[in-house]
């Protein structure tokens, strides 16, 4: 599995995190492109290389047109992104970034999320920040993304709200339940750099076992005395399959909602990265009838996931359990039949091949093709696949 790893060695941003994922080598037209989607007037990115205590870094900044009072609705900033023809994932990812934020800001000013205002978040910028970030994200297409602990900083900083205490109220809150390192002076994790790490990682101590394939080093503006203000991302293949794979389960209990709704709730949770999704009967208070509708996702989807469940059901909460679940190395392998090229799903565990099954919309659609039952091109596949050969 590929895994992107971040390490926040002075800081994170969302500016911080582009030019560390384009130093590492994801595609600039996959930037330029995706915010060219999001139809901005006067949106620029200026991309130059510096070098920061030795180490050749990019330095990103984003331009747009000023504005007197650079804040809007989360609801606005959420229409745009769902409007804008991004790839699927990116979307996914932008929306989950803020929907963390938009949670975060409701807690802190005691309002209902959706009318939650973004004050510098919300400015042409910042929004490009997320969503470039994630198209970025989205283009080298990583398996796993973790994150090692942000740095806290101290002082004070200059808000629209006036001076806020560092760190910001909003970063502490998205970040509630993960570790802050201790650092020196000045802001070091913003609040949009803590929204993608929350929403988009899993959190970790000390990078996984990797065979490094790529290397990335984003700057930020400032210049610490204690660390160089670098954002180091690191892309390799996990040596071995995880152990204890971090996930968590959502679930939300529901009485009054149609099964059609369920069913499109259920396909949604799955779309925005679910590993799977469930719906069960239960009996609620006051011997109601119900239904308990889970979904098992990784930290890096669990934002999406959640904010999918909000919006394709009636619930108001959703519950969250961290939970470890151990993981076979998987692959596709094509076998040939007489109905065509049927994929087949191999799982193994430390080398050793436990489990082989055809993937079933394949034999479906060979099935229609050939008007043969599906069972027939099921046999068919597992036939072939049990022939000898060099890839088993």
């Amino acid at each position: 599995m590929t895994t992107l790893a971040l390490e926040p060695i002075g800081g994170v941003a969302g500016d911080m995190l582009i030019a560390a994922l384009l130093h590492l080598g994801a595609p600039r037209s996959a930037l330029d492109e995706g915010l060219r989607a999001l139809q901005l007037p006067g949106l620029a990115v200026e991309v130059r290389e510096v070098e920061i205590a030795g180490v050749r870094a990019l330095h990103v900044q984003v331009r747009a047109p000023d504005e007197a009072h650079p804040h809007r609705s989360y609801s606005v900033v959420r229409q745009l992104i769902e409007r804008a023809p991004l790839p699927q994932r990116a979307k996914e990812l932008a929306q989950g970034a803020f929907a963390v934020l938009a949670r975060a800001e409701g807690r802190i000013h005691g309002v209902a999320p959706e009318v939650v205002e973004f004050h510098e978040v919300g400015a042409w910028d910042s929004i490009a920040d997320v969503v470039g970030a994630a198209l970025l994200v989205d283009a080298l297409g990583p398996g796993r993304i973790v994150a090692l602990p942000p740095p806290s900083g101290s002082g004070t900083v200059q808000s629209a709200h006036g001076l806020m205490p560092v760190p910001a109220p909003a970063t502490l809150e998205v970040l509630r339940g993960r570790a802050l390192r201790p650092s020196g002076p000045g802001e070091r994790t913003t609040p949009t750099g803590a929204a993608l790490l929350a929403a988009w990682t899993e959190e970790a101590f000390a990078l996984p076992e990797l065979v490094v394939e790529a290397i990335g080093y984003g700057a930020g503006t400032k210049r610490w005395d204690d660390a160089p203000n670098l954002l180091r991302a690191v892309l390799g293949k996990e040596v071995r399959a995880q152990a204890g794979e971090a996930a968590w389960v959502l679930e939300a209990n529901l009485d009054d909602l149609s099964p059609q709704l369920a069913a499109v709730a259920l396909e949604a949770v799955l779309q925005a990265g679910a590993h799977d999704a469930w719906i069960a009967p239960v009996t609620m208070k006051k011997g109601r009838p119900g239904h308990l509708f889970g979904a098992l996702a990784s930290e890096a989807a669990r934002a999406a996931v959640e904010a999918a469940i909000f919006r394709e059901t009636s619930s108001l909460g959703v519950r969250r359990t961290r939970v470890e679940r151990t993981v076979l190395d998987r692959e596709l392998i094509e076998v040939s039949t007489a109905y065509g090229p049927v994929r087949m799903k191999i799982g193994r565990l430390h080398g050793r091949l436990l489990n082989a099954a055809p993937e079933f919309e394949d034999c479906r659609q060979a099935a229609g093709r050939h008007g043969v039952a599906v069972k027939e091109v099921l046999a068919a596949a597992i036939a072939a696949f049990r022939v000898p050969g060099p890839i088993r």
